[in-house]
């Protein structure tokens, strides 16, 4: 009877690869800080001994130039890498679910409860909290292990903060929006 028993809280990491980081061929703003805050994030969970899935962005060889399939810049940064007993789900899409096995392996973990992370704030995170929200999963967001870079719209370039900051805005009306600082205590 699931209105009796506990929600179970899972870790969705996204996206956090080499190339998003300093070194990388895309670098993203601000993106050690949100590793630090996604690590910070990640061992509470194992701390907690709750389930934890790492998702990373595979694309085809030879195509965008970062986070190609079979690059150093694919793999998952060090700061968050997962351990052999985690799940780790190979995407193609901008959605995590799209494609994948990552619902049925939530489904399997128990979660309904899901803490999302990762990058890039705009693209790949945005898709996986509305698509959690829309399964029926309560998502929250720690926005500070969350990033992006700049981006450009025609002419108009806007800057990191700001895609950010209006990307968590809107990720409220999905989900909670909060801090590392808040997930762990």
């Amino acid at each position: 009877e699931m209105a009796t028993s506990p929600s179970t809280k899972g870790l969705l990491l996204v996206d956090l690869q080499n190339d998003y980081f300093t070194g990388g061929n895309m670098p993203l703003k601000k993106i050690e800080q949100a590793g630090e805050n996604a690590k910070q994030v990640l061992n509470y969970f194992r701390a907690q001994n709750l389930p934890i899935v790492h998702v990373k962005h595979e694309f085809p060889p030879s195509s965008f130039g970062w986070l190609e399939k079979g690059t150093k810049g694919a793999d998952i940064h060090d700061c968050v890498a997962p351990l052999d007993s985690e799940t780790v789900i190979t995407k193609t899409n901008v959605n995590s679910f799209k494609e994948t096995e990552l619902q049925s392996v939530l489904q399997k973990f128990g979660v309904s409860d899901l803490v999302i992370v990762g990058a890039m704030s705009h693209v790949c995170v945005d898709g996986a909290v509305r698509a959690a929200s829309d399964l029926g999963y309560k998502v929250t967001v720690v926005q500070d292990a969350c990033t992006c870079p700049d981006v450009t719209f025609g002419e108009k370039v806007v800057q990191a903060e700001d895609v950010h900051a209006t990307i968590m805005s809107a990720l409220s009306f999905y989900a909670e929006v909060t801090s590392t600082k808040e997930v762990t205590k």
